[in-house]
């Protein structure tokens, strides 16, 4: 029986091992996209005590809590901390197969140097051991990152954004990972909200541009756009239900943009053509800068009606859409192609389902302007556990480029969950090592380790373009 997560937790040959240690652990981390705030790591914040770092804002815990008959009171109501962690303890101790139960105890492991296991019994003890070590001065939030051997993080940011502190945080000379804005321009696209005017207002007065028009919304866009190129942005990243291609003339995008901001409220196929044509849009943009456009799809979002009306969306309410758009997919990446105006893009579908249909769309657009041009994303959101994780590498071995792969990226709000990348890696090792002691790939170390290193930071730095400096 193998000791409970030690050193080799979830190596389980020796080659897998050996591509692990000697290549995968020592790699950086580059963090491409995540929801942390960049005003916790300018003001490096100092958490309390560990309810503060893993349960506020977590949905992934609190999906869990209410799954084991927790009441709200202890998940996102008023009752203490302290109460808070104590049940969280009390469930996680029985989290068997969750990756909750990996996440947390390698989190424990490398930062609270607690090697044993969580549960009811020996909540007080973790409780009293975490806080106080989150009390020492190197568990600020930067030292946490720097700790992390984080070299670049990407925070995901709304056009109207001032970038207030990333400008800040590049100006500090006594932190030199770079915190970068992503480019998340959802509120937008979605004219079907019932906020959308008042998000045109804010928007027309950070760009200077009266937006009375489709055109001139495409213009204030653009003159954001090149703000945020010039805070170093290099990345977008869309959240949709699924992947539309609805095309529609230039005038009927007007009438549909003029309708609703005249009041009226807008079709479903008025919806879905203003949204394509917002999408062709923003993808020759960003070809022109040479982005990367991350399309997010395959959610189905806020399910729990009087849940929503109580906290809000990203409490732990939402699913996976069974639609699968593969034919829009193809014919949304055809149009931006066929004008010569294709962006490198990462496709990530919360739908494990859609893993071979993305990895058939991935080889129709592929060309020599970059290495593995068009990807599929890491497992996503409720696809980021090991067997999904396998999943997702496995098929895109099969069909697409694995040796090319980006790698994975924490979607996070916690300054923990860098571990995340480290649960990856082992689960790629252990996969590749399979392979080799199988007999179905060599025992090439010089291939395997450029394989190795470029899934877990090479590939990532250059397909991004980012210049990297410590």
């Amino acid at each position: 029986m193998k000791k409970f997560m030690d050193k080799d937790f979830l190596l389980q040959t020796e080659t897998a091992q050996k591509l692990y240690f000697d290549y995968a652990a020592v790699m950086p981390v580059l963090d491409y996209h995540c929801h942390i705030n960049p005003q916790e790591i300018y003001e490096d914040r100092q958490f309390e005590n560990i309810t503060q770092v893993w349960l506020g804002g977590d949905h992934y815990k609190w999906r869990y809590m209410r799954s084991c008959g927790v009441d709200e009171h202890f998940i996102t109501g008023d009752a203490t901390d302290k109460e808070k962690f104590l049940k969280w303890a009390e469930v996680l101790g029985k989290a068997i197969g969750s990756p909750l139960f990996h996440w947390s105890h390698l989190e424990l492991q490398k930062y609270f140097g607690y090697n044993g296991a969580l549960n009811k019994n020996t909540a007080e003890e973790v409780w009293e051991l975490c806080n106080k070590r989150l009390a020492e001065p190197d568990m600020t939030v930067r030292n946490i990152i720097k700790q992390s051997n984080v070299t670049l993080i990407c925070t995901t940011d709304d056009p109207v954004d001032s970038l207030e502190w990333h400008k800040k945080i590049a100006d500090d000379p006594g932190f030199t990972v770079q915190v970068l804005p992503a480019w998340r321009p959802d509120k937008a696209m979605n004219i079907e909200k019932s906020t959308y005017k008042d998000y045109i207002t804010q928007l027309s007065d950070v760009s200077g541009i009266q937006i009375d028009s489709f055109a001139s919304l495409c213009k204030a866009l653009s003159v954001r756009m090149d703000f945020f190129a010039s805070m170093g942005c290099s990345v977008s990243d869309h959240a949709l239900e699924y992947v539309m291609y609805a095309p529609a003339s230039d005038e009927e995008i007007e009438s549909i943009f003029a309708k609703r901001m005249g009041g009226g409220s807008v079709t479903r196929k008025e919806e879905l053509e203003f949204k394509t044509a917002f999408m062709l849009f923003v993808g020759k943009e960003y070809a022109k800068r040479n982005w990367v456009l991350q399309l997010h799809y395959g959610c189905k979002r806020d399910n729990n009606t009087p849940m929503f009306e109580k906290l809000g969306p990203d409490t732990g309410y939402d699913c996976i859409n069974n639609y699968a758009p593969s034919s829009e997919m193809a014919d949304y990446l055809n149009a931006l192609e066929s004008s010569n105006n294709l962006p490198k893009t990462i496709i990530y579908s919360l739908n494990p389902n859609d893993n071979q249909a993305i990895g058939t769309i991935l080889g129709c657009f592929q060309d020599s302007s970059a290495a593995a041009k068009i990807q599929q994303g890491s497992a996503w959101w409720f696809n980021d556990h090991k067997t999904g994780m396998q999943d997702q590498m496995i098929s895109l071995a099969n069909l697409g480029n694995l040796s090319g792969f980006v790698g994975m990226l924490t979607d996070s709000r916690s300054f923990l969950s860098y571990t995340r990348h480290d649960y990856f890696r082992r689960i790629m090792c252990n996969l590749i090592g399979g392979w080799v002691e199988n007999g179905e790939f060599p025992a090439d170390y010089e291939i395997l380790e450029e394989i190795v290193k470029g899934i877990c930071y090479n590939n990532a730095v250059k397909y991004f373009g980012f210049n990297i400096f410590q």
